[in-house]
């Protein structure tokens, strides 16, 4: 169980962004009447935009595009999503104002310089201020009680859920079942006829229902949520291994459940995310001989050999395609068959070292502007591991559904190295699909920083 929390002290934060927020949309307005003198030569005019930048923030409020700490799980790549569209709402509504009001004063750059600040300096305070949320969480604030029905494995699965973060402010006071599940091993208080004066006594603020085919219990269960005001929220049992996200739809009356289609299917989405992966990659190459020349010289001094290692690998849809990297070991027959090691004597000292900081890698943004790999994407295996796993991990091949990056999802999350164990590539591949049915171009944009804040600060599986 959760160790002891403290009381939740949590309830001014809802408005402490807010005014966060409105502060910023204020401040970047005189900050742009400084730049551009000539907007407060008509003192009614200049009143009349002053009250439209306000008004024009309202509706991102409504709308709710500014408020995380409506949200337990934050992902920041969501948050800097909502920021455009909150920033682009306050302009299209802001715009209107100031035609509606002829408002004449304010030159197109002066727009442009506000928007552009704005956008930027909410970017900033929204995630700095999630981060700092999550941190707040994590020291026992802010929390929400929760109860969870059933005590079978979707309901241990919530529960780890819950607690891997303890910045998502979950705090699970106990399980409740008629009969609880045999391994069980978490607090059991009782079963469901037990479920309301707990919630009442504890005031308890979410309800999770994890038992299938019990829908007169969950009747019960609703109605226990509704009479003490908590969120009722129905988890349904799917595998560990089946990860694709659904959304609710309806035939009628009936609610249907249906798979959300792998976002890089659409045309635009794929233009995107290769447009990036050309500039960013050919961008990268334009410096590339700084980073070339001394490297291969170390790699020339260390061992006899080639600068570059290729190794065939699993690409896109099951195709094979040569990977490059800067050689880190000397040349050897098992580099084709066996991963390395912490200790790894086939290892030269600059590759040790290569691989630490993962220079090693940045060959492979060559692969990347010849359309072989992304920049972001599912890590490419050595042709053994895709023979050898396709036939011991679920959904195995569905990793190849992309493009394989330079960095992954799964890599940012601590799965990196060597895969000695089955269960690790199992946590692989649920990274590798979770990614593939989560992409946004700000979540490619997210591993990215966190790729880079890794190599810096180092990383224990990077051998």
């Amino acid at each position: 169980m959760n160790s002891p929390v403290r009381p939740n002290r949590g309830r001014y934060i809802p408005t402490l962004f807010n005014i966060g927020d409105i502060a910023i949309v204020n401040l970047l307005f005189w900050f742009t009447l400084c730049l551009f003198p000539e907007m407060t030569t008509d003192a009614s005019s200049l009143r009349e935009l002053w009250l439209s930048v306000n008004v024009a923030y309202i509706p991102a409020i409504i709308m709710g595009y500014l408020r995380p700490h409506n949200v337990r799980v934050i992902l920041m790549e969501d948050v800097m999503r909502k920021t455009f569209i909150a920033v682009g709402l306050h302009a299209l509504v802001f715009l209107s104002l100031s035609a509606f009001l002829h408002i004449t004063t304010v030159p197109a750059r002066a727009y442009i310089t506000y928007y552009s600040l704005l956008v930027v300096t909410l970017m900033v305070f929204r995630v700095g201020g999630s981060y700092a949320l999550k941190a707040y969480r994590r020291r026992g604030f802010n929390y929400t009680k929760v109860a969870i029905v059933g005590t079978g494995p979707t309901a241990m699965r919530l529960f780890d859920a819950m607690r891997a973060d303890s910045g998502f402010g979950y705090n699970v006071m106990g399980f409740f079942d008629d009969t609880p599940e045999p391994g069980f091993c978490g607090r059991y208080v009782g079963d469901i006829d037990r479920l309301s004066s707990f919630v009442r006594d504890n005031d308890v603020r979410q309800i999770f229902f994890t038992l299938s085919g019990h829908h007169e219990a969950m009747t019960r269960v609703i109605k226990i949520a509704d009479d003490n005001v908590a969120d009722f929220y129905y988890v349904p049992q799917i595998p560990r291994t089946f990860s694709r996200r659904f959304e609710l739809n309806s035939i009628g009356s009936m609610p249907v459940l249906t798979m959300q289609r792998n976002p890089l299917k659409n045309v635009m989405a794929r233009a995107l995310k290769r447009t990036f992966d050309i500039v960013f990659s050919g961008t990268f190459l334009l410096f590339y001989p700084l980073v070339y020349i001394p490297v291969a010289i170390a790699i020339k001094l260390s061992s006899p050999g080639p600068v570059y290692f290729r190794q065939e690998r699993t690409g896109y849809r099951g195709r094979t395609f040569k990977c490059l990297k800067f050689r880190t070991m000397r040349v050897n027959a098992t580099s084709d068959s066996a991963q390395a090691t912490a200790n790894d004597p086939r290892k030269t000292a600059v590759g040790d070292f290569l691989r630490r900081s993962s220079i090693d890698e940045l060959p492979q943004f060559i692969n990347v502007l010849k359309g072989d790999m992304s920049v972001v994407g599912p890590r490419p295996h050595m042709l053994k591991h895709t023979e050898q796993y396709t036939a011991l991990v679920d959904h195995y091949m569905v990793r190849h559904a992309v493009k394989p990056g330079i960095t992954g999802w799964a890599q940012v999350n601590g799965y990196r190295g060597i895969t000695d164990e089955l269960w690790k590539m199992e946590r692989r591949v649920e990274c590798d699909v979770w990614y593939i049915e989560n992409w946004s171009f700000l979540l490619d944009i997210k591993i990215i920083v966190r790729t880079v804040i890794n190599a810096v600060s180092g990383e224990k599986n990077a051998f």
